[in-house]
């Protein structure tokens, strides 16, 4: 039985991690340890799951403790994005395995920190890169390993989060880069690392703009500008376009989102905290739009954008190469799409002299496009074997997530090109 102690006990840790080793791997592993700055949501927790009742809870400046005195081989580290760094350090260095969600840090210092200390250790660290696991994502995967499109010259990713998951995160902590990394780290790293594994090549260099269109205090549609309301309360309800496409006058409302617990995630979550701050407050300091270009090192380019105030939800991709091309769109949360969508995921693909064929990709059941599952198969059960080829991420697979993503916010605020290894040691 492996022994795992829990570090940020956030709803992800709750849903993604804690209830699945409780009930679906409960004869391999075993919760020894629960971790957070917030007694509140150790009590949540264990009310959650009164079988871990019994488990010690310990404050984030109790790691030490926690590993003598439980005797943790792996940890799993599920808190805000800016605590990540500390236990990933902290466990290494007691030789321990690192389960992390990403963004595996929010700066590319932080990463090569990490970097520098797992190779020292007797731990490794794996990043939670779900998006690889989904159908159509191995798929895609798949069709390049077979020499399908030949040699990759280009990418293009459009990327759009609608008005109700886009906003949440300028309702919540996401919003300050001190806690995040801005977007284009804590969300867009998901988007660079399944380019980087794809084409399997390392970006060195980015160049991109962005900006604050939609959000903070100068976003077009702001009833006012007023710091400090929250949208339970606010009296400019009515106003408020974003509130009013997702919400009755009664509140009687309910919109799916597997990022927030809803109504539940505003009584009481967490001591002090709202995950429903204005957003418009002039506090915001990250960007909401970006549209950049990456060069990889055996030559691929990247396109991409992604924009954080969508009517819709999902992606636009094409990958070319010497001998083909493919497209697929694919549409998430359809039941937040205002218009008819296709059911099967497909993925088109053009020869560069041929017929044009239509791969129908059967969909799995469970979290992000059916990733969810396999991810924890392989990090709980092992790699599965049938697999012909790598998928679990570890920490160079993290570094070069955040490594693209703090190039693109750097470039887009100092107006030039960013070399990936020139970022080291440049925080702001």
């Amino acid at each position: 039985m492996k022994k795992v102690a829990i570090c940020g006990l956030s709803n992800r840790a709750l849903n993604m991690f804690i209830e699945p080793i409780v009930h679906l791997f409960s004869g391999k592993y075993t919760i020894v340890g629960l971790l957070d700055v917030d007694p509140l949501r150790d009590e949540i927790c264990k009310r959650k799951f009164p079988i871990l009742q019994d488990v010690p809870f310990f404050h984030q400046d109790q790691f030490k403790q926690m590993i003598s005195e439980t005797g943790a081989e792996t940890i799993i580290v599920a808190g805000r994005d800016d605590t990540h760094f500390s236990y990933i350090i902290e466990g290494l260095r007691s030789n321990l395995d690192v389960i992390t969600e990403k963004p595996m840090v929010t700066n590319v210092e932080d990463a090569l920190k990490v970097l520098e200390e797992e190779s020292k250790s007797e731990g490794t660290v794996y990043v939670t890169f779900n998006y690889r696991y989904s159908p159509i994502h191995r798929k895609i995967k798949e069709m390049i390993m077979e020499g399908k499109l030949g040699r990759i010259t280009s990418i293009e990713l459009n990327w759009m989060l609608d008005t109700y998951h886009g906003a949440s995160y300028f309702k919540r902590w996401n919003r300050s880069r001190q806690y995040s990394g801005g977007l284009s780290i804590h969300k867009s790293s998901h988007h660079f690392d399944l380019v980087n594994w794809w084409i399997d090549q390392n970006p060195v260099e980015v160049f991109s703009f962005g900006n604050l269109h939609y959000y903070g205090s100068n976003g077009e549609l702001n009833p006012s500008k007023v710091d400090g309301r929250h949208c339970e309360t606010c009296s400019e309800q009515g106003d408020c376009h974003y509130y009013m496409r997702w919400n009755t006058r009664s509140n009687q409302a309910e919109v799916k989102d597997d990022h927030l617990s809803n109504k539940d995630s505003i009584q009481n979550s967490y001591s002090d905290y709202r995950p429903d701050a204005c957003i418009f407050d002039s506090e915001i300091d990250i960007e909401d739009t970006y549209v950049a270009t990456v060069k990889y090192d055996k030559g691929s380019l990247l396109s991409y954008s992604v924009n954080f105030s969508s009517p819709y939800e999902g992606y636009k991709l094409a990958i070319n190469g010497t001998k083909g091309r493919l497209e697929t769109t694919e549409f998430h949360e359809p039941s937040r799409i205002p218009f008819p969508i296709p059911e099967q995921q497909t993925i088109d693909y053009f020869p560069l002299f041929g017929s044009k064929e239509t791969i129908y990709v059967v969909h799995t059941e469970g979290g992000h496009g059916g990733g969810d599952p396999l991810l924890l198969e392989d990090l709980f059960l092992g790699p599965n074997p049938a697999r012909q080829y790598d998928i679990l991420a570890g920490a160079r697979a993290g570094y070069y997530s955040i490594a693209v993503g703090e190039g693109v916010w750097r470039s887009s605020m100092e107006n030039r090109p960013i070399y990936i290894k020139e970022i080291k040691n440049k925080r702001s």
